[in-house]
């Protein structure tokens, strides 16, 4: 690559680390800039998984003080999000990209219309009597398919995240944002060595996104953790829109 074309990527990382510790869809930034600078498209979505792997450590890290209490919370969603990862990644290498582009954009605004009625419906499921107090089945089986999305696509997979866990577990937003960032960055991490192992992956653009995202993880956890719950759904709602629209006009 070109340096303008590595500093080009470096910001996308830089931004893209950030978003993904504040809300997810990180990769419908750097994703984007891989194609313009012309990686075909599985190679530009492997290679963008695998340099956003520390960018999810990053942010995770960030939020290593939200993530206090939660270990049992944490290691019982886990797995879940491990085996989704996988059958995601692996998705990715047999299936026709076209197979999952049609749905993508509808998958992402469903999330945000569940972010936004999120409270309403966590008040709902909390009062039914006999609702499991820490989501039972429903949240496990939730955070498995999120793990297949992000897999394979990996864009907004923290969006559809939050918005599950918004509804099915009574806890704060920023705390269960602490959660999101670790159950997303196994995802990536995951899928990551399904790729290394299977197929071609561009190690030069990986590197480039690691360090930008690795650094805007650190910036998005340093301010996105001062968020207000209102404030952190509505850039969600935002960001989630965007990523929706922009998936459907391209």
């Amino acid at each position: 690559m070109d340096l303008w074309e590595v500093l080009a990527l470096g910001a996308a990382g830089i931004v893209a680390g950030a978003i993904n510790a504040v809300v997810g869809s990180g990769t419908l930034i750097t994703f984007p800039t891989l194609l313009a600078l012309g990686f075909p498209p599985v190679l530009a979505n492997v290679s963008n998984n695998i340099g956003l792997v520390p960018g999810s450590a990053s942010g995770a890290w960030a939020y290593r003080r939200e993530l206090s209490g939660q270990r049992s919370r944490v290691l019982r969603l886990a797995g879940c999000s491990v085996a989704g990862g996988v059958i995601g990644a692996i998705l990715l290498l047999e299936l026709p990209e076209s197979a999952f582009d049609a749905i993508v954009p509808v998958l992402i605004l469903l999330a945000v219309v569940l972010v936004i009625v999120g409270p309403r419906l966590n008040r709902l499921v909390a009062k039914r009597e006999g609702a499991p107090p820490h989501g039972g089945v429903a949240v496990l089986v939730a955070v498995f398919f999120c793990g297949i999305y992000g897999g394979y696509f990996g864009a907004a997979q923290g969006i559809l995240l939050m918005a599950f866990l918004g509804i099915l577990l009574d806890e704060q937003m920023q705390r269960l944002n602490a959660v999101k960032n670790v159950l997303a960055g196994l995802v990536n991490l995951v899928a990551a060595v399904v790729f290394v192992f299977s197929t071609e992956v561009a190690w030069d653009a990986v590197a480039v996104i690691a360090i930008g995202s690795t650094i805007g993880g650190q910036l998005g956890g340093m301010y996105g953790r001062r968020l207000s719950p209102t404030v952190l759904r509505g850039i969600i709602v935002v960001v989630g829109t965007t990523a929706a629209v922009r998936l459907l006009v391209t």
